[in-house]
């Protein structure tokens, strides 16, 4: 279901009831609508986990318009079987982990589709279904499970700010929690066979650091030096190779005192002793975004980001060895998975023209083979973007792409009408993935660019801290900059761009319409903080301890974000404005849209809102999705019109 109310209606403002507000545009819109309903419909598969020997995997799947786990066996060529759904409650599934015994999945569930999930236990039959840890106030994270089997981790970061955050080991069976760790923003990433050894990942966004914990000595020891000049994300703990001097070798994913993020290897024994740290892979041209290890530690699995794409490479320890696994059934993977026995891969695959599926490459032969089945896409031509070049107004290289609508004849057409589409965190990074946003919009004659500001992931450290802190108002100028290579090359009409974005991206797309006023035809704010101060204090403790070394302190910083948030400056927004957020959202809490809709209506501006019910941060069910684009696009098509309003 789905709140929706227009003030336009009680000012005065265009869109008054009486009027048709599309013109001769209806038929075009009424299509752009339809598409973007059958691509919200089409749906994906994503989050693979395997047995042990491979041959069964479990997943999450919205083939029935809410995330739910499946599982199924995996076939090497043919028709993929019918996969099996496991029933644990009406909430959406996020994540999915299987026991190294076989035994038990671990599933994350999403507590009323909200922010704060669940950690669930299951037989991969569907039976002995029980929630471990979770509620409705008490958020708990699924963690990895040990690597024998017998128990799985679970973090509960702290409902009070000032609390530490708990780790516990929780038995299946008993559903029994044994204390593990505690810490401040700790996540376990890893344990030895034998779990005396934890690999813990703590600090702030962006300065993540590694710590190896021996709980038979009780002492903990950085896993490599942390310099506090970048982050180290992923760690996994296997066997040395054959030879080595140490018995175990850590594999780190770590940018820390490295310009971009690489494969580093920590030899480690007994006792805090460790060997020289060493970089077994880089790239000047990509990032590190993936890695994972055979249990021999024999073979390592790397996905690489190459401006966005995804190259696979295979690394062989004893030989050092690497090979390339070409031919990747799409631009972008996603949750890679490698068997124990190092036979296979099992990954998320997408593109702008297929939704999520997965895939299997043997290793030995390289021969890809789908595992899941996929659905029918309209017979409507989709539009693949462009990846853009061009420079910020200080002169940082920028990238960002682009989708431009065609005439029947295939001829991009413009300039015309435009949107910028920003992204969260900040540090996600816009890719070539299926977006029935993107491709509904461009149904409708609107030109996409959806860029990389600084702060986005996948450029390096130097670009994804470039917007720390004091750092935001190079951000603001990079929208401004993204508009103008709209402009001057061409591809849309300066009086016709609208500024959207989710989550930072609609914090940035509040702020470009607050502090640039008369740039922006319109925007459209979905999720997004429009009061830092306040985003603060009612976001989720941990969220707000993380997000400090990123937006800034809310007392140390006090009057810079005061003066970088939106509604301090919501009299200059002079363009209409749709708002969208989730009734659940507890990351930038649902107060954040009503207040600004509040203060718009106030001084008679022109502003909507719709509020999806039962949904957090992300809109995972399928409905919700398409009540976003059956307000999204409408709202854009009238307001981006050339007569709409006058240029300032």
């Amino acid at each position: 279901m789905s709140e929706v109310f227009s003030l336009d209606e009680q000012t005065g403002q265009p869109g008054q009831p009486g009027q048709h507000p599309y013109g001769d545009q209806a038929d075009t819109l009424a299509a752009a609508l339809d598409l973007g309903t059958q691509l919200v419909d089409a749906w994906g598969s994503w989050g693979p986990t395997m047995t042990p020997d491979a041959a069964r995997v479990a997943f999450i799947s919205d083939r029935h318009g809410t995330p739910e786990v499946f599982v199924q066996e995996v076939v090497a060529e043919g028709i993929p079987p019918e996969p099996l759904k496991i029933f644990l409650s009406d909430d959406p599934v996020v994540a999915v982990s299987w026991s190294a015994d076989s035994a038990w999945l671990a599933c994350a569930v999403a507590t009323d589709g909200g922010v704060r999930t669940q950690v669930w236990v299951v037989r991969p039959d569907g039976t002995d279904a029980r929630r471990i840890v979770g509620s409705r106030r008490i958020h708990a994270e699924l963690g990895p499970w040990t690597r024998s089997g017998h128990r799985v981790v679970v973090t509960l970061p702290p409902a009070d700010a000032g609390q530490p955050t708990h780790c516990y080991l929780a038995d299946p069976v008993t559903g029994e929690m044994y204390p593990l760790a505690v810490g401040d923003l700790i996540h376990v990433l890893d344990l030895s066979v034998e779990e005396r050894l934890v690999v813990l990942r703590d600090g702030p966004r962006g300065h993540q650091f590694c710590v190896v914990v021996d709980r038979v000595a009780k002492q903990d020891h950085p896993l490599i030096p942390h310099t506090h000049t970048g982050a180290t994300e992923v760690a996994l703990l296997r066997p040395a190779p054959d030879g080595d001097s140490s018995p175990l070798v850590a594999y780190l994913v770590t940018e820390e005192g490295l310009p971009r993020r690489q494969l580093v290897a920590m030899p480690l024994g007994p006792d805090g002793w460790r060997g020289e740290a060493r970089i077994l892979a880089s790239r000047q041209d990509a990032e590190l975004e993936a890695l994972d290890a055979d249990d021999a530690g024999h073979l390592l699995l790397l996905v690489w980001n190459v401006a966005g794409c995804s190259e696979l490479e295979l690394l062989d320890t004893l030989s050092g060895r690497s090979t390339v696994l070409a031919g990747l059934p799409g631009m972008v993977a996603s949750n890679p998975v490698l068997s124990r026995d190092g036979s296979s891969v099992i990954l998320g695959v997408e593109g702008p023209f297929r939704p999520r599926e997965l895939w299997r490459v043997d290793t030995a032969t390289h021969r890809w083979n789908r595992v899941t089945d996929a659905p029918e896409l309209p017979g409507r031509l989709l539009v693949e973007p462009i990846l853009q070049h061009y420079r910020g107004r200080d002169g940082l290289p920028l990238t960002g792409w682009l989708y431009t609508p065609a005439s029947p004849a295939g001829v991009a057409v413009g300039p015309g009408a435009a949107m910028l589409s920003l992204h969260g965190g900040p540090e996600a990074q816009e890719r070539p993935t299926f977006s029935p946003q993107h491709q509904a919009m461009v149904a409708a004659g609107i030109t996409v660019f959806a860029p990389n500001i600084r702060g986005s992931s996948g450029f390096g450290r130097a670009f994804v801290h470039a917007d720390d802190v004091e750092g935001r108002f190079g951000a603001f100028n990079d929208v401004l900059a993204s508009a103008d290579h709209l402009i001057e090359s061409g591809l849309a009409d300066a009086a016709r761009i609208a500024v959207t974005g989710r989550s930072y991206g609609g914090y940035l797309t509040l702020a470009s319409l607050a502090f640039s006023p008369g740039v922006f035809a319109s925007g459209v704010d979905i999720c997004g903080m429009s009061d830092l101060l306040t985003f603060y204090k009612h976001t989720e403790p941990w969220i707000g301890a993380a997000a400090f070394s990123k937006y800034g302190h809310p007392q140390r910083d006090h009057r810079l974000l005061k003066k970088i948030s939106p509604l301090n400056k919501v009299a200059q927004i002079n363009a209409p404005v749709l708002v969208i957020h989730g009734e659940l959202d507890t990351n930038v809490p649902v107060g954040e849209a009503h207040q600004v809709v509040s203060a718009l209506a106030r001084l008679g501006k022109p502003v909507e809102y719709l509020e999806l019910v039962g949904e957090g941060h992300e809109y995972r069910r399928a409905h919700s999705r398409k009540a976003l684009l059956d307000t999204m696009v409408p709202f854009l098509v009238r307001t981006l019109e050339p007569e709409h309003r006058p240029r300032h």
